[in-house]
């Protein structure tokens, strides 16, 4: 049976769009845009923010200025007085150094679960991803960083197709071992349906088993099914969703690998199921045309374009 959230039941996003979202876009935007969009998301309300990327510059260009964003947001001491915790992808010891060196809030590492994505995106299989996972995550811990991992291709490969529960449960373990504050699952190709989510929520929440670890999720909308994913997670338990404003994003490693949920069009379906957030959605709607004037090309989101419901005067 569907879980009905109680009153007053939280739920956190991790705003993505100035990484995931900008990473594969066409459009290389200035330092200056990356740090309005987000400056304008913790504005609104939103308090977790990935902000930038610490990898080669030549394989992600989008990335390649993430010192100065975050030397910026350093700088920017009224939007820093709201509370934001500032996010940066690490994908080996040297990004670790990077994001320590630069003053991020938090770490976020990447395991794919299939050998061939994990070739593909970062040069090594999937042991030596978990391999490198642990250590950058008993770094941060050194250097009283937090850290998560998120477990690409969780769902699905866009390689080798179907990713059995068996090799989630074998990545899971691992992960698990290496000791982050949190686990993201993602479908980083927008394969699955809500009983691919309900089923490895629960697998998740078992291998956990009581680990002073949050359970995260992260969903593409490729095929339709995001929103759908986002629902069937909450119901599930998970309290915490990654997504970008107005869909944008993409991963540049995976063919067809369209847009993540709109944060605007996840916020409001959270919102209606009974969750709050404590993000002026209104407010944050109301960035989308912006983000499409400085991208030069619409967004996918809906929520902007439709308005919220019910109208406010």
């Amino acid at each position: 049976m569907e879980q009905q959230p109680q009153a007053g039941t939280s739920v956190q996003i991790v705003e993505v769009a100035a990484r995931d979202g900008l990473q594969s876009d066409p459009t290389i935007l200035s330092t200056v845009d990356k740090v309005e969009l987000i400056t304008r998301a913790v504005r609104a309300g939103i308090r977790r923010i990935e902000t930038v990327s610490f990898v080669n510059p030549k394989r992600v260009p989008q990335m390649a200025d993430a010192d100065d964003v975050m030397a910026a947001l350093h700088a920017d001491t009224a939007t820093r007085a709201l509370g934001a915790s500032y996010i940066g992808l690490v994908l080996n010891e040297r990004g670790l150094q990077r994001a320590l060196d630069t003053g991020v809030d938090e770490i976020n590492v990447v395991v794919v679960c299939t050998d061939s994505f994990a070739e593909k995106n970062q040069g090594q299989n999937a042991q030596g991803l978990i391999d490198a996972a642990t250590a950058i995550c008993e770094d941060a811990r050194s250097a009283g960083l937090p850290s998560s991992i998120t477990m690409a291709a969780t769902f699905g490969c866009p390689y080798e197709g179907e990713v059995s529960l068996d090799r989630v449960q074998w990545v899971l373990e691992q992960v698990v071992a290496a000791g982050p504050n949190e686990i993201a699952l993602a479908d980083s190709i927008g394969v699955a349906a809500p009983t691919d989510v309900s089923t490895r929520v629960a697998l998740a929440h078992d291998v956990i088993d009581g680990a002073p670890i949050s359970l995260r999720c992260h969903f593409h909308n490729t095929r339709n099914t995001g929103l759908a994913n986002a629902a069937a997670a909450a119901n599930a338990g998970v309290r915490v969703f990654d997504s970008s404003l107005g869909g944008i994003g993409g991963c540049p490693f995976a063919p067809n690998a369209t847009g993540n949920v709109p944060t605007e069009d996840l916020l409001y379906m959270l919102h209606r199921m009974g969750y709050t957030s404590g993000v002026d959605l209104n407010a944050l709607a109301s960035h989308v045309p912006w983000l499409e004037q400085v991208l030069r090309h619409p967004v996918p989101g809906y929520l902007s374009k439709a308005g919220n419901f019910p109208r406010t005067s």
